[in-house]
């Protein structure tokens, strides 16, 4: 007899769970953007007027991420994994902190700053285990390379595998983001009518939508919590003194 499929929690993650690990956002008033306007440093347009500067921006974050260590939510989503639920997350996160935890399953919406891509054929990427990208480093193509992320006002390309994924959700889990970055905000209209889903976030109250179950913790606290309840009864649920 086939053994049951185990069911299949889906989470989307945001700059609140990266936060935790020292990973400023750019909305936060202190945040690496602060002193770098977004359409200086974060769009094709920039790039076309000065590579040189996108290229030190994106440099510095990338120091940034190469200093940050998982935190506890990290850990505890790859743990869920390691115990033979089925865990798929989409992160907007361009760092690697989901899969430096231990997660296997990690779809990068807005791609990944440790790696660098051509400039002529996005098809060609380039890990970067050490370093950053300076002026004159080429593709095998011999044009220039470009951090491998989306930038603001360009299409995302796994938009669509995250919708399929968030479409086989039994369960939804929404950790450290404000639901107001789009497209990715609308992931959530992908879901199954019958799956629920929980927001995680210490604003949770004034940022979930009508439907959403509100757990309003920092992802470092909430997430473990679930996980544990998660484990122990080795399926996906709701536990109400958790939730209230």
């Amino acid at each position: 007899m086939a053994e049951p499929i185990p069911p299949h929690l889906v989470v989307l993650t945001g700059a609140g769970i990266s936060a935790e690990s020292g990973i400023q956002t750019f909305r936060a008033d202190d945040g690496l953007w602060a002193d770098h306007p977004i359409e200086e440093v974060a769009t094709p347009e920039a790039w076309r007027r000065d590579p040189g500067r996108v290229l030190a921006f994106y440099n510095a974050r990338r120091d940034q991420v190469r200093r940050a260590r998982p935190n506890a939510a990290h850990q505890a989503l790859a743990a869920l994994e390691k115990a033979g639920l089925r865990v798929s997350i989409v992160t907007q996160n361009i760092d690697d902190l989901h899969e430096r935890a231990g997660s296997r399953r990690v779809l990068h919406l807005h791609g990944e700053i440790l790696k660098a891509r051509s400039t002529v054929d996005r098809r060609m990427h380039y890990p970067l285990p050490r370093g950053g990208i300076e002026l004159g480093d080429v593709c095998d193509k011999g044009s220039q390379l470009r951090p491998d992320v989306v930038w603001f006002g360009e299409a995302v390309p796994h938009f669509g595998e995250a919708c399929d994924l968030v479409a086989e959700a039994d369960l939804l889990l929404v950790v450290g983001t404000s639901l107001a970055v789009m497209p990715a905000a609308s992931l959530l209209h992908h879901a199954p009518l019958d799956a629920p889903c929980v927001l995680v976030d210490p604003e949770a109250e004034a940022l979930a939508p009508p439907g959403v179950t509100r757990l309003a913790r920092p992802a470092g606290e909430g997430v473990p919590a679930l996980v544990r309840h998660w484990k122990r009864e080795g399926r996906l649920w709701m536990p109400e003194a958790l939730l209230a």
